[in-house]
């Protein structure tokens, strides 16, 4: 869980001590706060545990399907830069930490990855597109 006192501090420090840089790890939560022009930019990644696991409806299931959710509010992205190619295509097999694709939220890009094994089936949201959370991403056909 994302420690959001700690975040305004670390904003507010590296304002007032006119430093361009810090990070700092808590509970489990790399914290990072950096200066880019003039603006303030923080980040901060979450370990793999954090995230919600994958709940697969009842429908997909019986298909022996699992589908990947959005574990958060934000912007879906298939590929870490729109010149790189994307994470995963249709057919593309998975194993467990895989990152499929990145969820943008509040300036952070968050690595959302497989927790299962399998194949890719479908696609569900397109690139660029706004998600919520719980929101299926992607299905695949368990090994």
């Amino acid at each position: 869980m994302v420690d959001w006192n700690l975040v305004k501090k670390l904003i507010k420090m590296i304002k007032e001590e006119d430093i361009t840089g810090l990070a700092v790890e808590e509970g489990g939560v790399k914290y990072e706060v950096r200066r880019e022009k003039g603006e303030v930019v923080s980040s901060h990644s979450l370990p793999a545990q954090v995230a919600p696991p994958i709940s697969p409806p009842a429908e997909a299931e019986e298909e022996g399907l699992a589908a990947i959710t959005s574990p958060m509010v934000g912007t879906f992205y298939r590929a870490p830069s729109p010149e790189a190619p994307p994470f995963v295509e249709v057919g593309d097999e998975l194993e467990p930490g895989k990152v499929v694709c990145i969820i943008e939220a509040m300036k952070l890009f968050n690595e959302i990855e497989a927790e299962v094994k399998g194949r890719v089936t479908k696609i569900l949201v397109e690139n660029g597109q706004p998600v919520e959370y719980g929101q299926k991403l992607l299905l695949i056909k368990k090994a």
